[in-house]
């Protein structure tokens, strides 16, 4: 067999052991072959279950499969692939003595021996029923995770009163913020049209909305963090979360009179920050005819000059 089919074949197993991307990838594929003692000169059915450290490891990929590894690749493998193969249940470490010392340099590694069935079943008719004979008795790495991201999430109540889930960290906090005490303050009514969030997609409503009003969506990237749309007045609220990057300044606030010119009129820009200390380190870079607001005072905002107090320049009254 052809080393890059055994690659691939080794990445489907972990896939289907519920492995994500990382540890899916070429060197962790190596690393599990190497734990079941598979080259090109053999089948999956000899596969075996045997204890070996990190070492014995990096030493079987380098001679069979052909991959020197540097000595420095030791620590990447134990933390970035056998590690979260041990919580993702598919490893077990020191199973010939669990009372060895963290420090010992025979710490080994070994294969659950419930897996090795399915391994040696992979490519036969038996792999499937095998394989999920052994997830049900395990919580797979990916699942761990999923369940991680959730409990991380970051809830969010709209001014209608329904819920969406950012995901955690980031701007997100002071999303959240600009939510739930900027708009029922100073947007009364509004409709959140978008927030700009990896996990967030916008529900079918907020797509209608945002076609019958005319609204060209730009691409991600290039989006305000958070868009509100008050229908009573016809303004467009287009707000910046200013915890991480910059503010509204000159270049941003022409870009999105580009990216917004059907409702060139009808826009107000705001920037938002955590708290003043924030706000002070960016307040001489913010563009005239916005308006400030800091969550940490959410009853008061900031008006940069212009003729009026929070409303669009373009309207006429």
């Amino acid at each position: 067999m052809e080393l890059n089919d055994l690659i691939k074949q080794a990445q489907r197993i972990l896939i289907d052991l519920g492995m994500d991307n990382e540890r899916s990838n070429e060197r962790s594929a190596m690393t599990f072959l190497a734990l079941v003692h598979l080259d090109t000169n053999t089948k999956w059915s000899e596969a075996t279950v045997g204890e070996y450290t990190v070492r014995q490891i990096m030493d079987w990929i380098r001679d069979r499969l052909g991959q020197d590894y540097a000595a420095n690749s030791r620590e990447t493998i134990r933390r970035f692939t056998l590690h979260q193969f041990i919580v993702g249940g598919i490893v077990e470490e020191n199973a010939d003595d669990p009372s060895r010392p963290i420090n010992s340099p025979k710490w080994n590694y070994r294969i659950s021996p419930s897996l090795l069935k399915v391994v040696k079943a992979f490519n036969t008719k038996d792999y499937e029923a095998y394989l999920n004979e052994f997830l049900q008795n395990i919580t797979t790495w990916r699942a761990q995770q999923e369940e991680i991201k959730k409990f991380n999430e970051v809830p969010v109540t709209l001014p209608n009163g329904d819920q969406v889930k950012l995901s955690a960290g980031g701007q997100n906090i002071l999303i959240k913020e600009m939510v739930e005490k900027f708009c029922p303050r100073f947007v009364p009514g509004g409709k959140v049209l978008y927030i700009d969030d990896t996990s967030h997609a916008f529900r079918k409503d907020q797509k209608k909305l945002i076609s019958a009003l005319g609204i060209k969506m730009p691409e991600r990237g290039k989006a305000p963090d958070l868009i509100v749309w008050l229908e009573n007045k016809h303004w467009l609220f287009l707000m910046e979360a200013c915890s991480t990057h910059g503010p509204i300044d000159v270049i941003r606030k022409e870009e999105l009179e580009k990216l917004f010119n059907e409702k060139k009129d009808q826009l107000v820009f705001i920037s938002c920050f955590p708290n003043r200390k924030v706000m002070r380190k960016y307040l001489e870079d913010l563009a005239w005819e916005t308006e400030a607001w800091c969550a940490s005072d959410p009853d008061h905002m900031v008006h940069l000059d212009g003729e009026k107090f929070l409303g669009p320049y373009g309207e006429h009254d």
